[in-house]
Protein backbone atom coordinates (compact mmCIF):
# COMPACT_ATOMS: atom_id res chain seq x y z
CA UNK A 1 0.00 0.00 0.00
CA UNK A 2 1.59 3.61 -1.30
CA UNK A 3 1.21 6.26 1.02
CA UNK A 4 2.06 9.94 0.20
CA UNK A 5 1.80 12.41 3.36
CA UNK A 6 2.21 15.81 2.56
CA UNK A 7 3.42 18.28 5.46
CA UNK A 8 4.73 22.08 5.60
CA UNK A 9 1.87 23.88 4.46
CA UNK A 10 0.31 26.99 6.40
CA UNK A 11 -0.36 30.85 5.83
CA UNK A 12 2.32 33.12 5.11
CA UNK A 13 2.78 36.71 3.75
CA UNK A 14 3.82 37.94 0.27
CA UNK A 15 6.98 37.48 -0.90
CA UNK A 16 7.54 34.75 2.49
CA UNK A 17 8.75 30.84 1.84
CA UNK A 18 7.35 27.53 2.61
CA UNK A 19 9.24 24.15 2.41
CA UNK A 20 7.07 21.21 1.71
CA UNK A 21 7.74 17.62 2.54
CA UNK A 22 5.80 14.58 1.28
CA UNK A 23 7.20 11.31 3.15
CA UNK A 24 6.03 8.09 1.09
CA UNK A 25 5.98 4.63 2.33
CA UNK A 26 4.78 1.33 0.39
CA UNK A 27 7.42 0.52 -2.50
CA UNK A 28 10.83 1.32 -3.39
CA UNK A 29 10.69 4.94 -3.84
CA UNK A 30 14.12 5.35 -6.10
CA UNK A 31 11.83 4.19 -8.72
CA UNK A 32 9.76 5.91 -9.17
CA UNK A 33 10.02 9.82 -10.50
CA UNK A 34 7.95 12.49 -8.27
CA UNK A 35 6.24 15.64 -8.27
CA UNK A 36 3.99 18.10 -6.91
CA UNK A 37 0.58 19.64 -8.43
CA UNK A 38 -2.06 22.02 -6.66
CA UNK A 39 -5.63 23.09 -6.78
CA UNK A 40 -6.23 26.41 -6.61
CA UNK A 41 -10.15 27.59 -5.31
CA UNK A 42 -12.30 27.12 -8.18
CA UNK A 43 -9.84 25.97 -10.48
CA UNK A 44 -8.63 22.80 -12.21
CA UNK A 45 -5.32 20.84 -10.48
CA UNK A 46 -2.11 21.67 -11.90
CA UNK A 47 0.86 20.62 -12.54
CA UNK A 48 3.83 22.48 -10.44
CA UNK A 49 6.84 20.45 -10.34
CA UNK A 50 8.62 17.19 -10.82
CA UNK A 51 11.65 14.92 -10.33
CA UNK A 52 13.57 12.30 -11.95
CA UNK A 53 14.12 8.98 -10.16
CA UNK A 54 17.66 10.15 -8.54
CA UNK A 55 17.15 14.16 -8.97
CA UNK A 56 19.20 14.30 -12.08
CA UNK A 57 16.61 15.92 -14.43
CA UNK A 58 13.45 18.41 -12.81
CA UNK A 59 10.66 20.36 -14.43
CA UNK A 60 8.77 22.95 -13.87
CA UNK A 61 5.21 25.01 -14.50
CA UNK A 62 6.31 28.50 -15.81
CA UNK A 63 4.15 30.30 -13.45
CA UNK A 64 6.60 28.73 -10.49
CA UNK A 65 9.95 28.67 -12.22
CA UNK A 66 12.67 30.62 -10.99
CA UNK A 67 10.70 30.57 -7.50
CA UNK A 68 9.77 27.09 -6.50
CA UNK A 69 13.09 23.99 -6.10
CA UNK A 70 12.25 20.58 -5.88
CA UNK A 71 14.27 18.26 -4.79
CA UNK A 72 14.58 14.78 -3.11
CA UNK A 73 15.97 12.56 -0.53
CA UNK A 74 16.17 8.37 -1.70
CA UNK A 75 17.88 7.69 1.62
CA UNK A 76 14.68 9.02 3.58
CA UNK A 77 12.16 8.70 1.18
CA UNK A 78 10.95 11.90 0.57
CA UNK A 79 10.74 14.73 -1.35
CA UNK A 80 10.74 18.66 -0.94
CA UNK A 81 9.60 21.56 -2.61
CA UNK A 82 11.04 24.83 -1.49
CA UNK A 83 8.56 27.86 -2.22
CA UNK A 84 10.13 31.21 -2.58
CA UNK A 85 8.68 34.59 -3.13
CA UNK A 86 5.04 33.67 -3.06
CA UNK A 87 2.38 35.75 -4.05
CA UNK A 88 -1.59 35.10 -3.48
CA UNK A 89 -1.70 33.21 -7.32
CA UNK A 90 0.06 30.54 -5.48
CA UNK A 91 -2.34 30.09 -2.67
CA UNK A 92 -4.24 26.56 -3.49
CA UNK A 93 -4.22 22.85 -2.15
CA UNK A 94 -0.60 20.75 -2.77
CA UNK A 95 -0.33 17.48 -3.52
CA UNK A 96 2.28 15.35 -3.81
CA UNK A 97 2.42 13.15 -6.75
CA UNK A 98 4.31 9.67 -7.32
CA UNK A 99 4.24 8.69 -11.35
CA UNK A 100 4.71 5.56 -12.93
CA UNK A 101 8.15 4.01 -13.58
CA UNK A 102 7.66 5.05 -17.28
CA UNK A 103 6.38 8.48 -17.25
CA UNK A 104 7.69 10.67 -20.00
CA UNK A 105 4.97 13.53 -19.66
CA UNK A 106 5.45 14.97 -15.95
CA UNK A 107 2.59 17.83 -16.55
CA UNK A 108 -0.28 14.92 -17.26
CA UNK A 109 -2.11 14.39 -14.33
CA UNK A 110 -2.69 11.08 -15.86
CA UNK A 111 0.85 10.30 -15.62
CA UNK A 112 0.36 9.74 -11.56
CA UNK A 113 -0.40 6.83 -10.03
CA UNK A 114 -0.69 8.16 -6.23
CA UNK A 115 -1.90 11.18 -5.10
CA UNK A 116 -1.14 12.30 -0.84
CA UNK A 117 -4.01 13.92 0.35
CA UNK A 118 -2.79 17.35 -0.09
CA UNK A 119 -2.09 20.33 2.10
CA UNK A 120 -3.19 23.90 2.04
CA UNK A 121 -0.91 26.72 1.86
CA UNK A 122 -2.27 30.25 1.74
CA UNK A 123 -0.79 33.28 0.66
CA UNK A 124 -2.01 36.70 2.20
CA UNK A 125 -1.58 40.44 0.19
Amino acid sequence: QVQLVESGGGLVQTGGSLRLSCAASGRTFSNYPMGWFRRAPGKEREFVAAISRYGGSTYYADSVKDRFTISRDNAKNTVHLQMNNLNPEDTAVYYCAQYSPGTTVVQRIASVTYWGQGTQVTVSS
